[in-house]
């Protein structure tokens, strides 16, 4: 890990500019909708399910964008536990229709592309993608990804994964430090730090009890001096805390939301961008002094 990154993050990292907007770090919190174009979705939202599903998608971005969102995370293989495996050209048929039809519909929105596959990436950035998300961010093999971003010149997402749930010591510690190698990784393959943001990667490679851990402990991703993205919508652990499925995690999604923003979130990655938008104006307000008000002084 870099000398500066050891240090405790001074102040917030500058702006990044994602596509048609850019991005203030500490302003207030962003809301990235989640488009799954998979058939084995773990949240059921599945967009091969549809008989269009490029027409579907389009339909569920704008709506999502009219909602809130503020960027787009598109991805064509599914990540749960158990899932079937695609090629690069499978995982290219899925999302580059759809990433050209939310690109050409909703010009000033920015779009990610959610994959590990360098090749994916270098096709969805000529379809229109802005910036790549890599959910094994931390493998070894982060390089050809980063040299992708590196080229093309936009912003890469880092995310923590593991292959097994495995920490030796204190799975915090553990995860920053990972995070802190693949930042310098990337870094080498030519990605302006200033271009990374990182992701504790909740329910990759962790137990529930890790997950919580890391959830408990949010504000240590600050000493990467990185712009922090935050995914737990409806995922696993929130369902085994409540005894629920995955259609009924909408509030614990928000309870984590508002927890995050406090220790000091830049992103949230959710399915129900509406609920997500509400609360986190409402956090931003509390913890970020965000808040705005009529010609009349007011209050909205």
């Amino acid at each position: 890990m870099t000398a500066a990154r050891q240090k405790t993050n001074a102040g917030d990292p500058a702006p990044i500019r994602i596509g048609p907007s850019v991005f203030d770090w500490g302003q207030r919190t962003y809301v990235m909708g989640i488009l799954n174009v998979t058939p084995d979705s773990f949240s059921g939202d599945g967009l091969l399910e549809d008989a269009d599903p490029v027409e579907r998608a389009v339909a569920t971005a704008r709506r999502m964008v009219a909602e809130g969102a503020d960027l787009l995370d598109i991805g064509g293989e599914s990540t749960r536990p158990g899932h079937a495996p695609v090629d690069a050209a499978e995982e290219i048929s899925r999302v580059i229709p759809v990433i050209a039809a939310v690109a050409a519909a909703l010009p000033g929105t920015p779009i990610s592309v959610d994959t590990a596959k360098p090749d994916v990436a270098v096709a969805a950035l000529a379809a229109g993608a802005h910036v790549l998300n890599d959910v094994w961010g931390t493998s070894p093999d982060i390089g050809a990804m980063a040299a992708v971003a590196a080229r093309a010149g936009v912003p890469l997402i880092v995310m923590h994964n593991r292959a097994e749930a495995r920490y030796e010591r204190n799975v915090v510690a553990e995860v920053v430090a990972d995070l802190g190698a693949a930042l310098d990784r990337a870094i080498a393959a030519g990605v302006p730090e200033a271009d990374l943001i990182v992701d504790p990667g909740i329910g990759f490679g962790k137990t529930a009890d890790h997950n919580i851990s890391v959830l408990c402990h949010l504000g240590a991703l600050s000493t990467l001096g990185r712009p922090v993205l935050l995914g737990t919508s409806r995922k696993s652990t929130l369902g085994r805390i409540l005894d629920l499925p995955v259609e009924e995690r909408l509030e614990a999604t928000l309870a984590t939301t508002a927890l995050g923003i406090a220790a000091g979130v830049d992103i949230v990655r959710v399915h129900d961008v509406g609920p997500n938008v509400r609360v986190a104006r409402v956090s931003d307000a509390i913890v970020r002094g965000h808040w705005r008000e009529h010609a009349d002084g007011s209050a909205r």
